[in-house]
């Protein structure tokens, strides 16, 4: 079984509803939202994803379809009851499924986080379905839960993936601002429904910025098909209308000046939500559906995943089969180094990191020194990233031990254990890899039950070495820093830097900088010299 065949027997039970039951029309808002445009949308997301939850959602979503019928067909307290948890059950289901696709990612590719994100924002339609179909107190009237749900189905849930599939074809800095709008903005205007008219006239505003960003998105889109241009911007033109009459209706609110009344919305603005932007929407990217430019990154993962204390963990994974003295044997298998031109210290610091001391200075961004606080009270029991919270210039010494290539799964792996005053505060196991015609640095940092892994590309700039986390304009999909838990590894929001320089013969300085979601919150100088 497929969407498309699932989306074929609602059409019939759509009808049947149409023909059989004679419903207050605006309930079947919803109801088009459920039965159709959801199988729809999971029609076009699935379509390049095979697995075992894809090939189940299609069954759970006829199971969904037909407890809907069912409830708009009778009117029993029970069976509504029953058939809106199932409902509920399945946009739960269809939230697992983003939280699945998230996972097999991470903080990359930002469209695809739009498309995740909507499938989230559906299970909180389900959740204020039910609410209504059963009659829990919200706090609000039976129609304003109504349509809080009816807000989840379609701007919560459409509008996000919609513009997930536009990223695929465009993707630019107004693209992302636009984006972030657009995925806060649905939360924003329920609490502000739920607690503060003025907040809702603000969020109203923003959603307004948002959707004229992605009006203009959609007019730069080179669309290969002439119709699905015209549908797909058409979808979005018709929300940047009716997102008007909402300001009104909200402004109104807020002022007591006039008043729009609710039939008034349900009539303009849902009809042209139902319609234009819901079904010539989907229509659009059925047409042609943008391929995903996600590329699975490829490189030897360590197996090895810490316990509670991490140090007990690599302590026990160390082998006297062999013995390093460096972080790497010998630089000149990087290919993107010229070691008749790098400066010898830092070629001699990597391949005998042994001989050198290392002082360091840690200085936490004040912002995220909080953060930093709370993280230090696990640190420093797992022994793991445990760094100090001051800026005090403090020794920290080194030692590089061997450990078992068959448990780690990795080629010529060792530890760099870190330590100050005799506390362990940095356990790392490196190895290399080779991917794309050359060869990255591969660092595995063992946590409770997991591994953090930094895929670093080594550049040199000068006589100067710089390895960087960072994306490279080649299109490479090994840089980067990943978590890996189970069988999954998505990518972290964070990036690092290491800028290594030659002050003078034997002694190097050293700048370490990271970054989560683009913001600096951690530098680490270091002052290193050959013992």
């Amino acid at each position: 079984m497929n969407f498309r065949s699932v989306t074929i027997v609602n059409f019939v039970l759509l009808i049947l509803l149409l023909l059989l039951q004679e419903s207050t029309w605006y309930l079947y808002l919803l109801t088009v939202a459920q039965i159709i445009y959801v199988p729809l949308i999971l029609d076009i997301i699935t379509r390049d994803e095979v697995g075992n939850y894809e090939r189940f959602l299609p069954y759970a979503t006829l199971f969904a379809s037909f407890a809907v019928f069912f409830m708009q067909l009778f009117y029993q307290p029970i069976l509504h009851m029953i058939c809106a948890g199932i409902y509920l059950i399945f946009t739960i289901l269809v939230a697992i499924y983003g939280v699945k696709r998230f996972l097999d990612r991470g903080f990359i590719y930002f469209e695809e986080f739009m498309i995740d994100i909507g499938l989230i924002y559906l299970a909180i339609g389900g959740l204020w379905f039910f609410a209504y179909e059963v009659n829990i107190d919200t706090g609000f009237s039976p129609i304003l839960t109504w349509l809080t749900s009816i807000h989840f189905h379609y701007s919560a849930f459409l509008f996000p993936i919609f513009l997930g599939l536009l990223g695929r074809l465009i993707k630019n800095k107004l693209y992302q601002w636009a984006g972030a709008i657009i995925l806060v903005s649905p939360i924003v205007v329920a609490l502000g429904i739920t607690f503060s008219v003025l907040l809702e006239v603000i969020s109203v505003l923003l959603y307004i910025i948002g959707i004229y960003a992605c009006i203009l998105l959609s007019s730069k889109v080179p669309f290969i098909s002439r119709i699905q241009k015209l549908f797909v911007r058409l979808s979005f033109g018709s929300i940047g209308i009716t997102i008007l009459f909402s300001l009104a209706y909200a402004f109104g609110n807020f002022t007591g000046y006039y008043t729009i009344t609710i039939n008034f919305m349900l009539v303009f603005h849902g009809l042209i939500n139902t319609g234009l932007f819901g079904l010539v929407g989907i229509i659009g990217w059925f047409i042609v559906v943008p391929r995903s430019k996600e590329i699975k990154p490829s490189f030897p993962i360590s197996k090895i995943r810490g316990r509670f204390v991490i140090s007990e963990t690599v302590l026990n994974e160390k082998t006297d089969d062999k013995t390093y003295n460096g972080l790497v044997d010998k630089m000149g298998v990087y290919q993107t180094i010229d070691l008749e031109k790098l400066a010898p210290s830092i070629a001699d610091f990597y391949e005998n990191t042994n001989n050198y001391r290392l002082m360091a200075e840690v200085k936490w961004h004040k912002w995220f020194i909080p953060f930093a606080g709370i993280y230090k009270l696990f640190s420093r029991v797992i022994k793991q990233l445990n760094l100090p919270l001051s800026n005090k210039k403090v020794e920290m010494p080194g030692n590089i031990i061997s450990v078992i290539d068959k448990k780690d799964g990795r080629n010529e792996v060792r530890a760099w254990i870190r330590k100050i005053e005799e506390e362990t505060v940095f356990i790392a196991l490196y190895s290399q890899h080779y991917s794309n015609g050359k060869t990255y640095m591969n660092i595995a940092l063992p946590l409770p039950y997991s591994t953090m892994i930094g895929v670093l590309d080594l550049q040199q700039i000068g006589e100067n070495l710089r390895l960087t986390s960072k994306r490279q304009t080649n299109g490479s999909a090994n840089s980067g820093i990943y978590l890996s838990f189970g069988n999954l590894v998505m990518k972290l929001p964070l990036e690092e830097q290491f800028d290594v320089s030659e002050v003078r013969k034997d002694v190097l300085e050293a700048k370490h900088q990271m970054w989560i979601f683009s913001l600096p919150f951690l530098s680490i100088k270091y002052v290193i010299q050959r013992k």
